[in-house]
């Protein structure tokens, strides 16, 4: 089909490498950083198996951005009281889904812009976590 499928390809499975790492490990601030540069490793890996050089860039700087845009959806969600395995799954999950969309012909450059506009969006506007019947709690 061309050069631009394979690096959408190469987009679209670092993306997933990248959600797959942080939901794994993103649930201690040192996980984080391991799952992103993981995330990173895995996405170049993927390219290079795909094709050349370009593929192995945009394999890794998606695998990173991946990492880092899922990193923010994972913190927010264990921050709100959600469980680590439970997440974890969640994201594996999503993180196969990803990957087998990345083999649609443009969906892998719309993961590659989506996911970390999705995540800058979400950090935005991150609330704390609900107080509930803490705040009528006498100090």
């Amino acid at each position: 089909m061309g050069d631009w499928y394979s690096i959408g390809i190469a987009l679209g499975v670092g993306i997933a490498f990248g959600a797959l790492f942080a939901g794994l490990l993103s649930a201690t601030p040192v996980g984080r950083i391991v799952g992103v540069v993981l995330a990173g490793v895995a996405g170049a890996l993927a390219g290079t198996v795909i094709d050349d050089t370009a593929e192995l860039v945009a394999g890794g700087l998606a695998g990173l951005a991946g990492g880092a845009a899922a990193v923010v959806v994972v913190t927010g969600a264990l921050r709100r009281g959600g469980t680590r395995l439970g997440l974890a799954l969640i994201v594996a999950g999503a993180a196969l889904v990803l990957g087998a969309l990345a083999f649609v012909p443009l969906v892998g450059y719309l993961e590659a812009v989506g996911l970390p506009a999705l995540a800058a969006r979400l950090r935005r506007t991150q609330a704390d976590r609900y107080a509930g019947l803490r705040s009528l709690a006498k100090d």
